[in-house]
């Protein structure tokens, strides 16, 4: 008996061949031979069935089904829609975003290189590369301001391995050049990754753009939820047999059968869930950016935002995602009593969910945050991130906490 690998339509899973709603329904979808199930099912095993002589069995092979830390019927089903969507050749999915994160740096980098960061990302990268890499490894990084070609390109060295960014940078919404980073990248004979959970497809497509590589927090708008975590790292079939080869089979990191479920079910609406998001949160971020009593608004889709043309070109008119950064006139406390007076909005950390969610963050509240603008420091921020509630309920929410809280 030979193990089976996981086999699909073809007419269901070539890219260029359906629009990306048909992908979003059909795209590593695989009907249950056992039972004719039409909707790929929860296989919770962490091993299958071996051949009759499993002695040629590459143990590090991420293709074949026979052990789940290397690859399950759930995630290979995943990776294949992800590809897809993205128009990559290949994808690898793990348990977090930040662990799609470490697996690019992990797999790509060794001691003595060199990386170009952007001064605003993730906190947790830009621990990784401001303490931990550098401390434990010999990994240099330098820390730039991205929106910025000229630093971008002074700080390339010749050892320089890899550029990273994010197409909308958390918190400050600065929006990153993917193209012209991805040409300063590969003159210097550097690779590119862009996390791009703020700008999922079919917004925007980093690898046809010139990215390397792309991450999604899989936790977020592909899920849409709130209810599963994960990570995903996408690109050529290469680079991404490599990074399941050292960063996924050797490391770890492995998504749960269940949670690829999750997410393989919950990405069927995300063209859908998408355009509401950015519809509505164009229309809070202009009632934000007319009242008086808000002290700041950054969202790409205002004209008063410094990368909106750039925003509007890279992103081809489709929307400007749905997160935005704000700050209520007065100190942390009016920023808390504001938070508090919201009725709809919910205080959570993440994004990318069914619901509105809002956070307060101090001034000084993630690490590079000396990096914000200036309102940032002064302020604070609040990142809102829009869901799918009726935009006049989140207006009206908004407009009767900002009444409360200045009465």
């Amino acid at each position: 008996m030979a193990i089976r690998n996981l086999q699909q339509r073809p007419d269901k899973n070539e890219p260029p061949s359906l629009s990306f709603d048909s992908q979003a329904v059909h795209a590593g979808n695989v009907v249950d031979a056992t039972t004719g199930a039409i909707r790929t099912p929860i296989v919770m095993a962490n091993s299958y069935r071996l051949p009759d002589d499993p002695s040629s069995l590459d143990w590090s092979d991420s293709q074949t089904l026979f052990y789940t830390r290397n690859s399950g019927h759930n995630q290979l089903c995943l990776e294949r829609k992800l590809a897809a969507m993205e128009r990559g050749e290949d994808a690898a999915v793990f348990s977090t975003g930040v662990a799609a994160l470490h697996a690019i740096f992990f797999t790509f980098l060794k001691s003595g290189d060199h990386v170009v960061v952007s001064d605003v990302t993730y906190e947790a990268v830009w621990r990784l590369f401001s303490e931990l890499l550098p401390q434990r490894y010999g990994i240099e990084a330098t820390f730039v301001d991205i929106s910025d070609l000229d630093a971008v390109r002074q700080a390339v060295r010749p050892n320089t391995k890899l550029i990273h960014a994010e197409t909308i940078a958390n918190p400050t919404t600065k929006v990153a050049d993917v193209h012209a980073i991805a040409q300063i990248a590969h003159e210097a004979g550097a690779m590119l990754s862009i996390d791009a959970t703020f700008t999922p497809p079919p917004m925007f497509r980093a690898l046809e753009h010139g990215a390397d590589l792309v991450v999604h927090a899989l936790t977020k708008y592909i899920n849409g939820h709130g209810d599963a975590m994960g990570g995903a790292v996408i690109g050529p079939a290469e680079l991404i047999r490599r990074l399941k080869g050292d960063a996924l089979v050797d490391v770890g990191g492995s998504i749960s059968p269940f949670n690829a479920w999750l997410i393989m079910r919950g990405s069927v609406t995300l063209p859908l869930r998408l355009t509401q998001h950015m519809s509505t949160a164009q229309k809070v971020s202009e009632f934000l950016d007319k009242d008086p009593r808000v002290a700041f608004v950054v969202f790409p889709g205002l004209l008063s935002h410094p990368q909106h043309e750039l925003a509007s070109r890279q992103f081809g008119g489709m929307g400007y995602g749905a997160v935005m950064a704000f700050a209520v006139k007065g100190g942390p406390e009016i920023q808390n009593r504001f938070v508090a007076n919201l009725r709809l909005i919910t205080s959570a950390v993440s994004l990318g969910h069914d619901e509105t969610l809002i956070v307060h963050v101090g001034k000084l509240g993630r690490g590079g945050s000396e990096c914000y603008p200036g309102v940032f420091q002064q302020y604070g921020h609040l990142r809102l991130s829009i869901g799918l509630e009726d935009p006049a309920d989140l207006i009206a929410d908004i407009k009767e906490a900002l009444d409360e809280t200045f009465a």
